[in-house]
C-alpha cells in the first residue's frame, strides 16, 4: 500500500513537471499598453492582463507559478505596484491560467473572483475539465460569479460571460476603455480550442461537453468587441501587434483595434470544432 502511494504520488510529480513544454512560457517579453487602462503584462507565450483603475488594479490570468515574477517585474516597468491589485480574475481554471493565484493572492491580499463551475477547480487545485491537466496550489475564492455579473472596480466594470467548453467555467470578460477620448469594447476572450486528446462525444468526465462549446460560440458571436486579446499572446497575435504599436503613434493607429481579427478567431475555432464534433459522430 505504501509503495502504490509513493509511486502514485511520483507519477503525478512527473507528470506537472513534464506539463511545461513550450518554453515561451517562461520567457521574459515587454510590459505595453493594449488600449486605455488595460496592459499586457504576462511572458512571451501566457498572456496576463493588468487593468488600472483609481481604487487599484485588476488582474486577469496570473500563468503558471512560475510566472508570477514574471507579471510582477512587468507590472512595476509600467510604474505601477503589485501591492495595488485588489481583485484577481481568471478566464479558465487550467494550472497555466492560474497556477499563480494563490501567491498573487497571499502578496497582494487581492479578492479572488472566479464562475461557480470552476469554483471548486480553483479552490482544490484539481483539474475538473475534460482535459483533467495537472493541479496546481489552490486559494481561496472570495467571490463566485454567475453568467452574467458583473465585477467593478475604480469606474471600471467588466462582465463575466460563461463561455464553457475549455472548462464547465470558461469565462470570456468583456468591459469599455477609454483612449484619446474614444470609447472601445474589449473582449478577454476564454479559449475556445479543444485539448488534445478530449473528446467531444462519450466524454465521460464532462457529458455535455459539445452542447458547452456550441453555447460558447453563440454568446462569441453575439459579441462585437473593438479589442480582442486571449489567453495565449499568438491567439491574438501580440507579438506582431506590439511590434506595430511601437512603430504607430494615436489611437487611430492602435493595432490592438482589430473587430475583423476576432470574427475570424470566432470561424476559425467554430470550423475546427464543427469538423471534430462530425468525425466523432461518424464514428
Amino acid at each position: 500500500m505504501k509503495r502504490a502511494l509513493v509511486l502514485a504520488v511520483l507519477v503525478a510529480a512527473a507528470a506537472t513537471a513534464g506539463a511545461q513544454t513550450d518554453p515561451t512560457w517562461r520567457q521574459p517579453f515587454e510590459p505595453l499598453r493594449i488600449v486605455g487602462n488595460i496592459y499586457f503584462v504576462g511572458t512571451r507565450g501566457l498572456s496576463s492582463f493588468l487593468i488600472v483603475t483609481p481604487a487599484g488594479g485588476i488582474v486577469i490570468d496570473s500563468g503558471e507559478a512560475e510566472t508570477v515574477p514574471f507579471i510582477r517585474a512587468n507590472v512595476e516597468k509600467l510604474g505601477f505596484r503589485m501591492a495595488d491589485v485588489a481583485i484577481l480574475l481568471t478566464g479558465h481554471a487550467h494550472f497555466d491560467h492560474v497556477g499563480g493565484h494563490a501567491d498573487i493572492k497571499r502578496m497582494t491580499g487581492a479578492k479572488v473572483m472566479v464562475m461557480d463551475a470552476d469554483r471548486e477547480a480553483l479552490q482544490s487545485g484539481v483539474d475538473r475539465s475534460a482535459l483533467g491537466g495537472p493541479g496546481w496550489k489552490g486559494v481561496a475564492v472570495d467571490r463566485v460569479l454567475k453568467d452574467g455579473d458583473t465585477v467593478t472596480l475604480g469606474g471600471t466594470t467588466l462582465t463575466a460571460r460563461l463561455t464553457p467548453g475549455h472548462t464547465q467555467g470558461c469565462t470570456t470578460w468583456t468591459t469599455s476603455a477609454v483612449q484619446e477620448g474614444r470609447t472601445y469594447q474589449v473582449a478577454f476572450v476564454c479559449s475556445v480550442t479543444i485539448n488534445e486528446g478530449v473528446h467531444l462525444t462519450r466524454n465521460t468526465r464532462v457529458p455535455s461537453i459539445a452542447q458547452h462549446y456550441a453555447q460558447s460560440f453563440r454568446v462569441l458571436r453575439a459579441l462585437s468587441p473593438d479589442v480582442f486579446v486571449a489567453q495565449h499572446p499568438d491567439v491574438f497575435n501580440l507579438e506582431a501587434k506590439s511590434a506595430a504599436s511601437l512603430a504607430s503613434s494615436g489611437a487611430a493607429a492602435n493595432p490592438f483595434v482589430d473587430p475583423d481579427g476576432y470574427k475570424r478567431l470566432v470561424d476559425r475555432s467554430e470550423q475546427t470544432y464543427l469538423k471534430q464534433l462530425d468525425q466523432e459522430q461518424k464514428r
